[in-house]
């Protein structure tokens, strides 16, 4: 085994497993699929530790790959499925797209730095993922024009409710995201019934807020 490959075998082993992760195609898909391609040649010795990496360039808003466990997690939560249609959102530089190619049919990958966007669609074609399609989006806007989802991930933080989001959801479509509304933030699977939309938390998950879904400060007069 190269060093990578040990690494990545010892944070499906150490990480991923212990912390509940069952589903043999998520286990599988995470052994498969090269997290230090996603990150920047300094940051390659981080890849596998359980952090969420900073994958910015130059002086645009912050950007992760959030922690192995929790995007492992939130995936066995969604029930992804072979067939299922699949949008990301925030995908940065496309490693949580790159899992779910794995999993789902088709996947929609959105990113509101186009620059990200760009190297996302670069690296996932390297690794021959034809079934992602990257696009350039704001985080709230989501891909109405792909809609609707099988299941919506949301790769990081939302401090608002993503109502726009929820309009892109198939009845029995799932969507996944940590929820920073309230404190503690809280991983929450939100699933759509007859119109309606019904939510649950899963587990406490301290991850960062994406661009564009961050807490409106109101003024106080």
């Amino acid at each position: 085994m190269s060093g990578f490959s040990t690494a990545r075998q010892k944070m499906v082993d150490g990480q991923v497993r212990p912390s509940d992760v069952t589903d043999i195609r998520i286990l599988d898909a995470m052994l498969a699929v090269p997290r230090e391609a996603f990150v920047p040649a300094s940051q390659r010795a981080l890849a596998y530790l359980d952090l969420d990496l900073d994958v910015s360039e130059g002086d645009s808003a912050k950007r992760f790959l959030i922690k192995p466990v929790v995007t492992a997690k939130m995936l066995q939560a969604a029930e992804i499925k072979q067939g299922d249609s699949v949008l990301v959102v925030g995908c940065a530089t496309g490693y949580a797209a790159a899992i779910i190619a794995k999993l789902a049919g088709q996947v929609t990958a959105t990113e509101s730095d186009s620059s990200l966007a760009a190297k996302a669609g670069d690296v996932l074609a390297g690794l021959g993922l034809a079934n992602v399609t990257v696009r350039v989006a704001a985080a709230a806007e989501g891909d109405p024009a792909n809609a609707p989802y099988d299941a919506i991930v949301i790769n990081g933080a939302t401090e608002t409710v993503p109502d726009r989001l929820y309009g892109q959801l198939k009845e029995g479509g799932r969507l996944v995201g940590v929820f920073a509304t309230t404190q503690p933030p809280r991983a929450t699977i939100v699933t759509r019934s007859h119109g309606d939309f019904g939510n649950r938390a899963l587990f406490d998950a301290a991850v960062p807020v994406l661009p564009g879904l961050e807490r409106v400060v109101a003024f106080v007069f």
